[in-house]
């Protein structure tokens, strides 16, 4: 029989762990929601993050895919003002 001392602390831990996961969760998903955006593409993309092998597969097209996003043009270097 479990002792009531570990059956109090198992019982916190339920209690505190899904905040754990959720804090794990967004630790995940908030870079790669913000990249897939920048990227071009949909930023539910980033719940792919979470499919074994999937995101293997995912992280490699947004490695190696070419980004929808247009370059910005290269702007004229800054030339101070003669006085």
């Amino acid at each position: 029989m479990v002792d009531p001392h570990t059956m109090h602390m198992l019982t916190a831990m339920m209690a505190i762990m899904p905040i754990f996961i959720l804090i794990g969760i967004a630790i995940v998903i908030i870079p790669y929601w913000m990249i897939w955006k920048k990227a071009g593409f949909s930023p539910w993309l980033s719940l792919l993050m979470f499919v074994p092998l999937i995101n293997i597969i995912a992280l490699y097209m947004l490695a190696f895919m070419e980004w929808k996003v247009v370059p910005v043009a290269q702007a004229a270097p800054y030339i101070p003002p003669r006085i």
